[in-house]
């Protein structure tokens, strides 16, 4: 798996056509031609940067309002194939995206607004084409319609709501419902938004598609608001000054459609499939290393990482910092001021950056994250750019009155101590005698096995997560919240190895013993409860998860969470989770 996209997409030319049958009405493979590593560069560097202005996404509302109250909302949202327009330079790039129709859909789709414990009903529609605009593989498990068409299923990431609600793999639908997958039920989804107030983003999750639907680009940001809470700490706030930037990485070839291999790192076994996707361009809110001007005064950024695999550490030049306030769906107990700030896919940051603690005249927003992440390689002049911030040269006016509040929220205690039961959940990577990745498993599984993860509705519980592969991997759990409290790394990850592939078993391999080397700290804006945490290659990660609201006194879930068909966690590099490194989970009573 260190082999990485980059390198792997440097072939000899070709022309490659595939006739997909297994379980498909025969549909053809979109064509698909070699980019070089030096085309590649090419295509990038025909590109200037910060030439585009940084876009305002649409927003809708997840609730009604009258007689100053909130009522819930109904909403209808479709994915339709349509043109995209990446770069001023670029031509139009056909893509998959939401909206309430092909003319409106857009790149990032709407950012959907919705109240705290409000519900919002959204009907999410399938009009896309026959055939996918990207390479697919059938060696994986996979959606596979009888008759043709894109299989799709909306997930909410971090959201918490019944089981038909999740966007659960195998719940896909193709275009007008026409075929549907095994545990599909129902085309409107309930989301009680009962999570207290927080970022969440939106997003496919159809079984094998992951990873190219979400690169032709249905990804979409949601947020819960408390309206006392944002009256409460005078935020800054608004629609110029508390912005989402969702960042993506992509390649492109010279027409502007998007690059996706077509032939896998070991093609005998997948026909397509590699372990990482690794774009060349940074895209920032649907534009290509985008620009924001900005006054001098604070700014509020949700900053959302969407990429298939690429994890970013961001950095301000000209002297700036993050002042972090909170971490995927939770807010911090008092914000954190740090210099950089690493995000994996699916990670999300909530920040307040002060453009008046400067002098400069610009600020560039930066990556220098390793691809694959932490050892692979360091990003060059077009991947290691994000965006940048043109400041204006004089004072505001009016004044900025927003503030930085000392402390935000307390949520409820992420000991270890009252945890039901500990469970040892262990990742592993299976590799050809050359060292090529075939497949990422959990705890030896497929996602087809038998469920072994069963927690108690209303339980709180230790999940020691034990990596066994060289990657860093962002591990998300659907439903559940959770918190990193202690990574601490095998002092023999080799004889730990070989032991589990023997016995398959932590307890009777000594992960106990084992794990006693280095411990690995947990950065202060990450301590908070999460649904993605980074598990350290060679490490062990201990969670405390809790099957509760932790926003609200660990209160039970107002719906029925034991029901079928459950819900997933897996690993949030796409790549991986399409194979297949994903798990079942049913809650009991």
């Amino acid at each position: 798996m260190w082999a990485n996209d980059m390198i792997k997409k440097t072939m000899s030319a070709f022309l490659l056509l595939m006739v997909i049958s297994s379980g498909h009405k025969s549909v053809a493979m979109p064509t698909c031609l070699p980019v070089t590593g030096l085309a590649t560069q090419q295509v990038a560097g025909s590109l200037t940067m910060y030439v585009d202005e940084l876009p305002q996404i649409p927003k809708v509302n997840g609730y009604t309002t009258g007689n100053r109250t909130f009522s819930s909302g109904r909403l209808t949202i479709g994915m339709y194939q349509t043109k995209w327009k990446f770069h001023r330079d670029l031509p139009e790039t056909t893509v998959f995206a939401y909206g309430s129709s092909a003319a409106t859909a857009t790149i990032p789709g709407p950012t959907i607004e919705a109240i705290e414990d409000t519900p919002t009903y959204i009907t999410w529609e399938n009009h896309l084409p026959q055939s996918h605009i990207l390479p697919w593989d059938t060696s994986l498990p996979i959606a596979t319609p009888k008759n043709g068409g894109v299989p799709t299923v909306v997930h909410l990431h971090g959201g918490i709501h019944a089981p038909h609600s999740d966007g659960h793999p195998a719940a896909w639908f193709t275009a007008n419902f026409s075929e549907t997958g095994s545990t599909w039920s129902q085309q409107t989804y309930t989301y009680p938004n009962v999570h207290h107030a927080g970022n969440l983003w939106y997003h496919d999750h159809a079984l094998g598609y992951t990873r190219i639907n979400l690169l032709a680009g249905l990804t979409g940001a949601y947020v819960i608001r408390d309206p006392g809470m944002d009256a409460l700490f005078k935020l800054p706030s608004g629609p110029e000054f508390d912005r989402h930037l969702v960042l993506a990485d992509k390649t492109f070839y010279n027409d502007g459609s998007i690059y996706m291999n077509c032939t896998g790192n070991v093609p005998s076994i997948h026909q397509q499939w590699q372990p990482e996707y690794f774009g060349d361009v940074i895209i920032v809110n649907g534009k290509a290393w985008p620009y924001l001007q900005v006054l001098r005064r604070k700014y509020r950024f949700r900053i959302i990482n969407t990429s298939n695999a690429r994890y970013f550490r961001l950095s301000l030049t000209n002297g700036l910092s993050f002042t972090v306030i909170g971490a995927d769906t939770s807010y911090l107990t008092s914000p954190v001021s740090t210099q950089s700030i690493i995000l994996a896919p699916s990670e999300i940051a909530d920040v307040i950056v002060d453009f008046s603690t400067t002098t400069a005249t610009e600020s560039l927003l930066n990556n220098d994250a390793p691809y694959p992440y932490p050892t692979g390689l360091s990003p060059d002049q077009f991947n290691g750019r994000v965006m940048k911030f043109s400041i204006q040269a004089g004072p505001t006016n009016p004044p900025d009155n927003s503030t930085i509040p000392p402390k935000i929220k307390t949520y409820s205690s992420s000991s270890t101590k009252n945890a039901s039961q500990t469970r040892y959940i262990t990742l592993y990577e299976n590799t050809t005698a050359t060292g090529e990745s075939t497949n990422l498993y959990v705890n030896g599984m497929r996602f087809e096995d038998p469920v072994t993860e069963t927690p108690k509705s209303g339980s709180t519980e230790v999940w020691e997560v034990i990596n066994l592969t060289g990657d860093n991997h962002p591990f998300h759990m659907h439903l559940a919240t959770f918190q990193a409290v202690k990574v601490q790394c095998l002092v023999d990850v080799n004889a730990f190895t070989n032991c589990m592939k023997t016995l398959n078993d932590a307890v009777a391999c000594n992960i106990t013993g084992q794990a006693t080397g280095k411990v690995v700290d947990i950065p202060a804006y990450e301590q908070t409860w999460k649904n993605t945490v980074k598990m350290e290659p060679g490490c062990k990660t201990t969670l405390v998860v809790k099957f509760t609201l932790v926003g609200h006194a660990d209160a039970g879930y107002p719906f029925v969470a034991t029901g079928s068909p459950g819900y997933v966690y897996h690993c949030h590099i796409l790549d991986h989770e399409d194979n297949a490194m994903i798990r079942p989970m049913q809650l009991v009573a």
